[in-house]
């Protein structure tokens, strides 16, 4: 028996995913950094079996009623682990924020403040002091009644909503209104309502043309939809929604950016005229401390704003205190640039999560192991030797900090290594080394170690000559001020620079409309989709030809099976006591509901009639179990499967299930696939493809792969740009473009431009001496 206070967690026979029976062991007080190339069984280790054992074990001392609303990871498969303190995860979260959500509330910062004023701020002669609700924007007693608290007005006006008044309602004069259906249901609504549909805009009445812009009325219509031929249409009751009123609904509750962004196109927007921006009520905004109000005050970078809070009297002086020390940990991570106003949508995702790590510090926790997800994504090479500060501080405050990272100075910087593999999915799940990190040295067939101990410099590569250049420009946004910059044509360009420098601000703006550019596809980190019932095969279509090939067979057309037969997202083939899921939810009383296979289908989601049909020996349920390797193999002469096959087997990927639902994959699996659906397409006419931060989640093995693909794209007369931090990747590239010299108000300007060796000479660039090093040598992230 292993002793209460053993300075070890061990883990015994961990078969959580991939892992094959994992045995392991990791020292506590330490920073130990978990890491292996993507899929091979280093997140299974740390989160769903380390940390979920840990969140487990807390649970079980949790009240059952309780236990029922708390959401739980489950049990992981594992044999047994001692040792193990409590854990808190620090993953990174994907969600995008709300347009409420600031720097202010995501640190916790804003109450702190709001506390502040409520408590201790200087009111006018005669005014009753507020509670701390009234100053914030986001609450009914504190928001402003004009803007509801956003700080702005959006009006909208008949030029915005009309561009070409030439044209007729029914040929789409309201540029404003949605496509497809609904649109034309609304053209129908209005035809019903006696309005001229087919007359151009600018002919109508003026007081037509004002009811169909801007009434607030919704009046209910019978309409009679125009009858297509062999289509029975019924009438049914339309109601009509005027062009602002949509626009306006459509701009507060979407929860699709795409959406927002085109209602967006047809809004003016101006501070509020009542608030004049500050986003509270006129009694909020009368309160001041040090003769500023709460908006002043939110709206000075973090460094700033430590250096005017007021010291005078007991109740101030505790609540600075407070603040000062929250406001601390967000500055040592060069977040000192930020304002507690600055809107979370407008942060990288490396800003967001050092927000997160700085809270996290404050909490003042001990003997507790920090999991962390990749706490190096988005950051730049000057940045991560702060985040290496910090991880050592969690440390030193007496808790263990487990880490997994692909990042090699953080690798360098641990006290311990778990190196998992060899290789991804079926040919991974294996730890080849625990130990101190000077130990891996000897590890033959770790990838991590080739990359880790390599010195030699990167390769030298012809630069590439441009064939013409993107113009985009000039661009005042977030902190660009009339930034103007050139993207060359037929080359690999790397936009480089420290988080909120301003980098994906600036290739935000390239659009297709920019002459040059051609197509555009932009490969982003998102999910490929939100539930389980969209996978790896479903997103590149090559379900689709499955599915056909299975309707083709012999049996399948004896019993009449068509395609839709084949499909667990339809009635018909699938098994209907689960719906196509594999499992059900099973309720136990007082317990959180659990997750088990289906009884009837057995996880296999279709029912018996549909699995008696085989191709190959296989049924569609065991097609779905085959790795994108196997499977290639056993698709080899079906050209349009095979062509989708190897597409994912070049970007690295052939180690996924093709039915491995899109909720289990990580951020740069998610766009690996998007590249791969790219790539199977084939060569078309010139594309210019954006990627922000492609090798976030990548081991450096994945990263020489990934770039393999890209060069590719560039030898075949494309053009690629990445914002990047990898210094390997900025190396590597024919063109950079770097931004700064610092975050924020300190950044937004081109510092440098040129090809690699150029940028890495230049003077007052953050990136310069990272890329240097990465030229010669002393390398790597």
């Amino acid at each position: 028996m292993h002793s209460p206070h053993d300075p070890y967690v061990r883990v015994r026979d961990a078969r959580e995913h991939n892992l094959k029976g994992v045995d392991v062991d990791v020292p506590r007080d330490v920073v130990a950094v978990f890491t292996g190339v993507s899929g091979s069984g280093k997140s299974s280790l740390a989160f769903g079996t380390v940390y979920a054992e840990a969140q487990r074990r807390y649970f079980e001392s949790v009240a059952p009623y309780a236990r029922r609303l708390i959401h739980q990871v489950g049990a992981p498969k594992v044999g047994e682990i001692t040792g193990l303190p409590p854990a808190v995860s620090l993953q990174q979260r994907r969600a995008a924020p709300t347009s409420r959500s600031s720097v202010g509330t995501v640190t916790n910062l804003s109450n702190s403040l709001r506390m502040l004023f409520s408590r201790a701020g200087d009111y006018p002669p005669g005014a009753e002091r507020m509670d701390s609700d009234a100053f914030s924007p986001n609450t009914a007693a504190g928001a402003c009644p004009e803007c509801h608290g956003l700080g702005r007005v959006h009006r909208t006006t008949e030029e915005l909503l009309v561009p070409d008044p030439a044209l007729s309602i029914r040929d789409g004069a309201i540029a404003a209104w949605p496509g497809a259906w609904q649109g034309k249901n609304l053209r129908d609504v209005l035809d019903a309502l006696g309005y001229d549909v087919d007359r151009p805009w600018r002919e109508l009445p003026a007081a037509e043309r004002e009811w169909i812009l801007f009434t607030d009325e919704q009046p209910v219509v019978t309409v009679h939809p125009v009858r297509d031929a062999g289509r029975i249409q019924r009438p049914y009751q339309g109601t009509y929604m005027s062009a602002r009123r949509y626009v306006m609904k459509t701009f507060s509750d979407s929860r699709s950016a795409t959406l927002r962004a085109k209602a967006e196109r047809f809004l003016t927007s101006a501070p509020c005229p009542v608030c004049g921006g500050g986003r509270l009520r006129a009694e909020s905004l009368a309160v001041t401390v040090g003769g500023r109000t709460i908006a002043e005050l939110a709206a000075l970078p973090l460094t700033e704003l430590a250096g005017v809070l007021p010291t005078e009297g007991e109740t101030a002086k505790v609540l600075t205190g407070d603040l000062v020390s929250r406001i601390t940990p967000v500055v040592e991570l060069g977040l000192g640039y930020l304002s507690l106003d600055r809107r979370a949508p407008t942060l990288s995702a490396g800003e967001l999560q050092r927000l997160r790590l700085a809270t996290q510090l404050r909490s003042g926790l001990f003997g507790v192991v920090y999991v962390l997800d990749e706490p190096s994504a988005g950051l730049h090479p000057a940045d991560t030797e702060a985040l290496l500060t910090v991880l050592e501080r969690l440390k030193a405050a007496g808790n263990s900090v487990f880490v997994v990272e692909h990042h090699l100075g953080v690798m360098r910087g641990a006290d311990w290594i778990v190196d998992v593999g060899p290789l991804a999915g079926e040919h991974g799940g294996r730890v080849l080394y625990s130990g101190p990190v000077a130990g891996l040295a000897e590890v033959t067939g770790s990838a991590t170690a080739r990359h880790l101990f390599d010195r030699s410099p990167a390769p030298v590569r012809r630069t590439r000559a441009p064939r013409g250049t993107v113009t985009v420009g000039p661009v005042t946004r977030h902190n660009l001020r009339g930034v103007t910059a050139d993207f060359p044509l037929g080359v690999l360009t790397a936009v480089t620079g420290v988080s909120g420098s301003g980098k994906s601000t600036l290739v935000g703006e390239i659009t297709e409309d920019l002459p040059g550019v051609g197509r555009l596809v932009s490969v982003d980190q998102r999910p490929i989709g939100r539930t389980p019932r969209s996978n790896l095969a479903t997103y590149t279509g090559l379900f689709d030809v499955v599915r056909k090939v299975f309707a083709a067979t012999g049996q399948a057309r004896e019993r009449g099976y068509g395609v839709g037969r084949f499909s667990f997202n339809v009635p018909g083939g699938r098994c209907e006591t689960c719906q196509g899921e594999g499992f059900v939810s099973v309720e136990l009383l007082f317990l959180p509901s659990t997750y088990a296979p289906c009884p009837d289908c057995g996880g296999a989601r279709y029912n018996p009639g549909t699995l008696e049909v085989a191709y190959r020996g296989r049924n569609i349920a065991e097609v779905l179990g085959l790795t994108v390797e196997d499977a290639a193999e056993f698709f080899a002469d079906t050209a349009p499967v095979a062509r989708s096959l190897a597409a994912l087997l070049d970007v690295g990927l052939g180690y996924l299930r093709l039915g491995q639902p899109a909720t289990e994959l990580s951020g740069g699996e998610a766009q690996r696939i998007k590249l791969a659906s790219e790539l199977q397409r084939g060569r078309r006419s010139h594309t210019l493809y954006l990627l922000d931060e492609p090798t976030t989640g990548l081991h450096p093995a994945d990263v020489e792969v990934l770039m393999r693909q890209l060069h590719g794209l560039v030898d075949a007369g494309h053009t690629v740009v990445v914002v990047e931090h990898d210094m390997t990747v900025v190396a590597a590239a024919d063109h950079v473009i770097d931004l700064g010299p610092g975050g924020g108000d300190a950044g937004g300007r081109i510092v440098a431009a040129g090809t690699p060796a150029e940028v890495a000479r230049a003077g007052g660039s953050a990136t310069a001496p990272y890329l240097a090093r990465a030229l010669d040598g002393g390398r790597r992230r």
